[in-house]
């Protein structure tokens, strides 16, 4: 019997199973069927896959081939002042007459700056060919603007939210109907603006940011994710563009002093291991400050129209889809992409579209597609692009594979006991890491144990989480736990499709205070902390992140678990050189759980 564990379900198994069984379209004997043919090679009858939903056909006329552009200081209600760029909709050289709806950003900059290729976000300003006025802001504490920083969409910067956008609302160009954008830092300072409820708020688009900011940025309790926000030198600072009074760039140095006395924001993550720690940095429990879900029913009262961003490479895309769950009205759009990425897809003109009818009251046909819509890698080009209405998605059905103490995935519970081993190294490399938001996870041979499915006869899809349930031992306090679900090609390369990770002595599963996708959750106060007994077994489930992804017939599934990350930031000390047994027991099997459905025979 495992510590928290039950049999094979494991405690959130009932509550998972009813959320896809609720959701799924494929009735019991489609069920077996699908296992048929993905354990055999015999012939079987092969699910329809979903058609591909398309888009909108909504292409307007730009009105406008000019922009001009101006840049001031606007005082808060403390007396701080914040630096803001205007743009405009012009003709011969000067600003259009007359009202326009306003888009506006809280970023870190008021300055235009190019963004990589396929980033929409930073094309925004552009929207005023087509009647918007756009403005960018910089929050307190960043780039141009005066104060100091506290903490990171802390409700000082709501606040600030909230009387910018009043603002805006009474200006002589605006209409008073105000649309809030961004993506990371940005998309959840956007959220943040929802939660302050300004009055002439009305639509806000928001990429790749944290419902719950300790699931993001500590997930599984382990610090190991690239971002921790801005920390800038003076120097840095001063290469921003002054706003348009300042040519001898004397309030921009002085702005840049003052931002020197803001929180150290790495200090600020690594003081707080857990959900509840209260940080004297900030003099809060700064994750539930800093969490929209702390706000959800603010949110859910504000009348406001959201539209979440994600990409299936960027590690907020259970964040975007969790916010979803949470408010039923908003929608998503989730493609193959990195943080805040866009190559291949129009998502400007998306932005354009949920804009167009919620600032000026135009049917863009939006309203009338299902609210979500998710690319599914691999698939056949026509059967890409899919929408639903609900998530977890119909037509998934779950199904366990167990691992084998000869390192294999079975559909079938092990018969015998076993044993797997490793060490855990963490002077890892990985050749394809990139940086910074764009950092991947890593398949590094050797680094654990991992197991491998036989080949597959069907193409089987996979959308929704992974959950993972597993026995171990280790010969320390604890231990950081990694699992990678991959894709392990005929000739041997490796793609690694999605992650998950929990901290052992955080293993302890609790009821969510909001909304999930049926995937377990652990509350992680530091009440819950559970310390390992060397060489004393313990049972850990938790949930990869979510993915939709189509392994080809012949391929097979992969789980490889691990004790190192070339993420982790604040590693443990002696986390080098621990010995951890993933122990394989009749009684008690590990196993990997899918979302999975056959995939339509023809590609």
């Amino acid at each position: 019997m495992g510590e928290y564990l039950r049999n094979d379900r494991g405690i959130h198994g009932l509550a998972r199973q009813t959320a896809y069984t609720m959701r799924n379209s494929l009735t019991p004997v489609a069920s077996l069927l699908a296992l048929c043919m993905l354990m055999s090679s015999a012939p079987c009858r092969a699910q329809q896959a979903p058609t591909d939903p398309g888009f909108g056909d909504y292409h307007p006329a730009p009105v406008y081939t000019e922009r001009v552009s101006r840049s001031f200081y606007l005082p808060m209600r403390d007396g701080v002042r914040l630096a803001m760029r205007v743009s405009a909709p012009a003709q011969n050289g000067k600003a259009v007459e007359g009202r326009f709806p306003v888009i506006w950003q809280a970023g870190l900059s008021t300055s235009e700056q190019a963004g990589p290729t396929g980033a929409a976000y930073w094309t925004v300003p552009s929207l005023t060919q087509y009647g918007y006025v756009v403005v960018q802001i910089a929050r307190r504490g960043n780039g141009q603007s005066f104060g100091v920083r506290r903490g990171y969409n802390d409700r000082t910067e709501s606040d600030d939210a909230y009387e910018v956008t009043e603002w805006l609302a009474r200006q002589p160009w605006s209409t008073g109907a105000i649309g809030v954008y961004g993506c990371s830092n940005t998309g959840d300072a956007a959220m943040h603006v929802m939660t302050s409820r300004p009055p002439h708020l009305k639509a806000v688009f928001a990429g790749c940011f944290s419902w719950n900011k300790y699931d993001a940025m500590r997930r599984g309790g382990i610090f190991a994710q690239w971002g921790t926000g801005p920390q800038r030198t003076i120097e840095q600072d001063m290469s921003a563009d002054a706003v348009d009074a300042d040519d001898s760039k004397s309030l921009l140095r002085q702005a840049a002093e003052e931002h020197q006395r803001s929180t150290n924001l790495y200090e600020l993550w690594r003081s707080m291991p857990y959900r509840d720690s209260w940080s004297p940095l900030v003099g809060s429990r700064f994750w539930s400050e800093s969490s929209v879900s702390s706000y959800a029913d603010a949110m859910l009262n504000s009348g406001v129209a959201l539209y979440i961003q994600a990409g299936w490479h960027d590690e907020f895309r259970d964040q975007g889809l969790i916010a979803a769950l949470n408010l039923p009205d908003s929608r998503i759009l989730i493609g193959p992409w990195a943080h805040c990425l866009n190559p291949g897809f129009d998502l400007l003109r998306e932005m354009q579209r949920f804009f167009d009818i919620h600032l000026k009251g135009i049917d863009t046909g939006l309203s009338r597609e299902p609210r979500i819509h998710y690319f599914t890698i691999n698939a056949p080009a026509a059967r890409q692009w899919r929408a639903a209405e609900r998530w977890p998605v119909p037509g998934m059905s779950l199904h366990k594979y167990y691992l084998t103490g000869r390192h294999e995935l079975r559909a079938a519970p092990p018969a015998s006991s076993a044993r797997a081993e490793f060490t855990v190294h963490t002077d890892i490399t990985c050749p394809d890491a990139n940086a910074g938001p764009w950092a991947q996870p890593c398949h590094v041979p050797g680094q654990g144990i991992s197991f491998s499915g036989a080949p597959l006869t069907r193409d089987l899809e996979v959308t929704g989480n992974a959950l993972v349930g597993i026995r171990l031992a280790v010969d320390r306090l604890d231990a950081n736990i990694f699992a990678y679900l991959e894709d392990l090609a005929p000739d041997g390369t490796v793609t690694l499709v999605t992650e998950g990770r929990l901290k052992a002595s955080l293993r302890q599963p609790d009821q969510a205070p909001f909304q999930l996708p049926g995937t377990p959750w652990h509350r992680a106060f530091e009440q819950d902390v559970r310390p390992l007994v060397p060489g004393t077994a313990v049972d850990l489930e938790f949930d990869l992140l979510p993915t939709s992804y189509l392994y080809l017939a012949g391929h097979r599934l992969q789980l490889t678990v691990t004790g190192a990350d070339y993420r982790e930031r604040n590693r443990d000390a002696d986390a080098d050189g621990a010995r951890i047994a993933l122990l394989i027991e009749p009684a008690w099997p590990a196993y990997v759980e899918l979302p999975t459905m056959i995939a339509a025979a023809s590609r």
